[in-house]
């Protein structure tokens, strides 16, 4: 059957039968692609109950009725699987992971600003989590800046009021404990918009501290997230 370029669309061929079909196919893969929307882009077999219009990209490995389609995208339609194969520079939203995706021509990179046919990138990231403070002067997040990260900022909101003795709070890393807001307040929706004025580098994993001003923590909890981005070089050969 004859395709369009780009999408891999069915041509409806002259006095063909059954026309509809050929037709909602298409229809289905425009409206999985035009505004690509993936479920997720770890699995390698087809997933039980998938309904018209789901799509995902199948992962390395791909078994089943996915077998020989690693990489391109598998659409649900009509009770069956259609596959369109990716061209360089297509993005989608992983529902899955919450990200941007970007295909270089041979990968899905996350959180891709920029790449190259090679895989070279530039990669943009927020990571965030919640962290429960312990009584104590001090609390450290069990969550990492990641190890080669040019971090930008960390942003929080505190999602339940922080009690204790104190009457503020710190946030930064160890050495530096206000580098990312000072003066930070205790009730609910308080929040601290932590801009560096140089962003910086981090070469180790390396945990946020939160310091209490006053006195101790006693309890709460923050909502944290790290602005950060890191290169990644051209892919082995």
């Amino acid at each position: 059957m004859a395709e369009t370029s780009q999408f891999g669309l069915p041509l409806l061929a002259a006095a063909q039968a059954q026309k509809h079909i050929t037709v909602n196919e298409a229809l289905a893969v425009i409206d999985a692609v035009a505004q690509l929307r993936f479920l997720s882009a770890s699995l390698a077999s087809p997933p039980n109950g998938a309904v018209d219009g789901d799509a995902y990209v199948v992962a390395p490995g791909a078994t089943g009725d996915w077998f020989g389609e690693d990489g391109n995208l598998a659409i649900s339609t009509n009770g069956f699987w259609r596959f369109v194969t990716p061209k360089a520079g297509w993005q989608g939203f992983n529902v899955e992971t919450g990200s941007n995706q970007l295909f270089d021509g041979t990968s899905w990179l996350d959180s891709t600003l920029a790449a190259t046919l090679n895989g070279t990138a530039t990669i943009h990231q927020i990571a965030e989590f919640d962290h429960a403070l312990a009584a104590g002067p001090t609390s450290t997040t069990s969550f990492f800046i990641p190890q080669n990260s040019v971090v930008t900022g960390v942003t929080g909101r505190v999602i339940t009021a922080i009690t204790g003795a104190l009457t503020d709070w710190e946030l930064g890393v160890a050495g530096s404990t206000t580098r990312y807001g000072a003066g930070i307040g205790l009730l609910q929706n308080s929040y601290v918009l932590g801009l560096t004025g140089t962003p910086t580098a981090y070469y180790a994993d390396t945990p946020l501290e939160l310091t209490a001003s006053g006195g101790d923590f006693a309890g709460g909890m923050v909502r944290l997230a790290i602005h950060y981005s890191q290169i990644v070089p051209p892919r082995s050969i």
